[in-house]
């Protein structure tokens, strides 16, 4: 028992901090990668059904313009974390819906397991299953369309931005991998 409460005091050390022009860059593609995004979902289609932004795209720009090396950055887990995750997300939403709580979590839970299966981990797909269900009467009413718009469109469109704006700087190269 006490290996186990040992465990929670950590042990490991505290990554260096990163180069100013490493800020640079990542708030560089943050901005331009989230920029386009919330154009198109607050001036370009404002008064139609359709939403173009949702809060797990920040955390997107967070993992694909400030942690450009990182395995959960890459293309691969960026498109395919999200949209798995997004259909896991309605089809538990379509499914469950008489029982929010169980759908909420069912959602996450099983867009994680599916994402360790198919080496996609992406983080912020936790949060894109969880806002299919969460989300508002909008959101509920766009159904299967929400794997297109806007998870699909907000994808491409940021993975787009970090392939330009991650190979501008020397010290960086986006992607490590596709594949």
């Amino acid at each position: 028992m006490i290996s186990y409460f040992k465990k929670m005091s950590g042990g490991g050390q505290c990554p260096p901090r990163v180069r100013p022009s490493e800020i640079f860059w990542s708030w560089i593609g943050a901005f331009l990668g989230i920029t386009p995004v919330a154009f198109l979902n607050y001036n370009l289609f404002a008064g139609s059904d359709f939403v173009y932004i949702i809060g797990s795209f920040g955390a997107s720009a967070v993992l694909i313009y400030g942690a450009v090396r990182s395995p959960l950055a890459q293309p691969r887990n960026l498109v395919g974390g999200h949209i798995l995750s997004a259909f896991i997300g309605v089809a538990s939403y379509k499914l469950f819906y008489p029982c929010p709580w169980f759908a909420a979590a069912f959602s996450v839970a099983t867009a994680i397991a599916f994402m360790h299966l198919t080496q996609t981990l992406h983080p912020p797909g936790g949060a894109t299953a969880l806002i299919a269900v969460i989300g508002s009467q909008k959101i509920h009413a766009l159904g299967f369309w929400y794997i297109l718009i806007p998870v699909g469109v907000g994808v491409i469109i940021m993975l787009t931005v970090a392939l330009i704006v991650n190979n501008m700087a020397k010290t960086r190269k986006y992607p490590e991998f596709w594949i």
